[in-house]
């Protein structure tokens, strides 16, 4: 059986995707449409790969001692304009990355790709339109278009964020603590979700 004949949904949203009413995910990103229920991404994006980027063991101090909780941080993506990124705690390290599988989806954005490197002008969305920056807690990530060809050049987490988001050439600087993956991801996260806030002139007319 499948997840939409399963799943029961609780929202407004949930229930316009249920009925068929709502088929883009890319739709409900641009309206603001919040996603309370993850289902709405299974049924909307359901070829979604999924790679663990950061896996530990913290502790909390409690009355009876310290209890000790896996931690794990999930990107996920389909490899064609569509990621996100989500983290998840628990006693149990199965309920712990379903907890981050969970959060990435409800967390997942559109990215806008093109080509703004001069040195190539193609028209196909292999790069980045234009230079874009991002930042989470002490780390700032740079994306700079680059022409086909490049390659993603960066370091191995930002690397895994964007491939899948889908871009394929793209050149990356890093500022700050970049020893810190799990804020690395979340930057450059930060950097392919501003480059929604500017429309190419191609988008003028829409």
């Amino acid at each position: 059986m499948s997840v939409q004949n399963e799943w029961v949904p609780k929202t407004k949203l949930g229930k316009l995707v249920k009925e068929g009413k709502v088929s883009s995910i890319k739709d409900v990103i641009e309206y603001n449409m919040p996603i309370r229920e993850h289902q709405i991404v299974d049924v909307l994006l359901p070829s979604l790969e999924s790679k663990i980027i950061y896996s530990g063991v913290v502790q909390r101090q409690t009355d009876a001692g310290e209890v000790n909780s896996f931690k794990i941080v999930t990107v996920i993506g389909n490899k064609d304009g569509f990621v996100g990124i989500g983290s998840g705690k628990s006693r149990q390290l199965n309920e712990a990355q379903e907890k981050a599988l969970i959060d990435a989806k409800l967390n997942i954005t559109y990215v806008e790709r093109g080509c703004g490197a001069w040195e190539c002008r193609c028209g196909t969305q292999h790069s980045v339109p234009y230079k874009v920056y991002g930042k989470a807690g002490s780390v700032g990530v740079l994306l700079m278009p680059a022409p086909k060809g490049t390659g993603i050049v960066a370091s191995e987490i930002a690397q895994q964020v964007l491939a899948l988001a889908g871009v394929l050439d793209v050149w990356v600087q890093s500022f700050g603590e970049t020893r810190n993956h799990v804020n690395t991801a979340y930057a450059t996260l930060n950097a392919l979700r501003r480059g929604l806030r500017f429309k190419k002139p191609v988008d003028w007319s829409r």
